[in-house]
């Protein structure tokens, strides 16, 4: 079961007409780090441009119960926005979506996120340029690395987009917590959109 087009369009046009602030303040409080082996079956990761709107329309998702903004795939230990925003540490913006696979699977999961961003765009989603806004899946088990693979595959044999699909498929390995401040952002705060880089 796929999520409607009439929920979906909404959700895909906020994305690519809003982003991170420039503001890259001091973190909120002190980063976690959650790592790829002890996450559980029902979690998912995907970076698919500025995590604030990546949030938002994973938590419009019926039968996802908790989501989580931070930092992954890069190689410095506690990254702040700051030292993210910069683009030099390879992390991605990502989102951390927890599901009751009852309510929705991972499949639908990968529905949703290859129609909130532009798949085809390296580097950069909408008005957000850098490798941090890259498009990719952060598998948690075989079974969502072949899922995502499969998913992949198949919308990239549809033509339906026009161009090559650049998202990695990548295992899951340090997911560091972002600030407080970035946590449900839309929900407190409402959009916002990134400056010209």
């Amino acid at each position: 079961m796929s999520l409607p087009p009439a929920v979906l369009k909404p959700i895909a046009a906020a994305l690519l007409v809003t982003g991170c602030s420039a503001v890259a303040g001091e973190r909120d409080m002190p980063g976690s780090v959650i790592t790829g082996d002890t996450l559980r079956n029902d979690t998912a990761m995907f970076a698919a441009g500025c995590f604030w709107g990546v949030e938002a329309a994973f938590r419009a998702v019926a039968g996802v119960t908790a989501t989580t903004v931070g930092y992954t795939g890069g190689h410095l230990d506690n990254p702040t926005y700051r030292d993210v925003c910069a683009d030099t540490t390879g992390h991605a913006e990502a989102v951390l979506v927890e599901y009751d696979p009852a309510q929705v699977s991972y499949r639908q999961l990968l529905d949703v996120f290859w129609r909130i961003h532009d798949p085809t765009t390296p580097d950069r989603q909408g008005p957000d340029i850098g490798s941090q806004y890259r498009s990719a899946i952060f598998y948690t088990s075989a079974a969502q690395r072949d899922s995502a693979r499969a998913s992949k595959a198949a919308l990239e044999a549809s033509g339906r987009l026009g161009r090559p699909i650049v998202t990695e498929v990548t295992p899951a390995s340090r997911f560091w917590v972002a600030e407080e401040y970035h946590q449900r952002y839309h929900e407190k705060r409402g959009g916002g959109s990134c400056p010209a880089r």
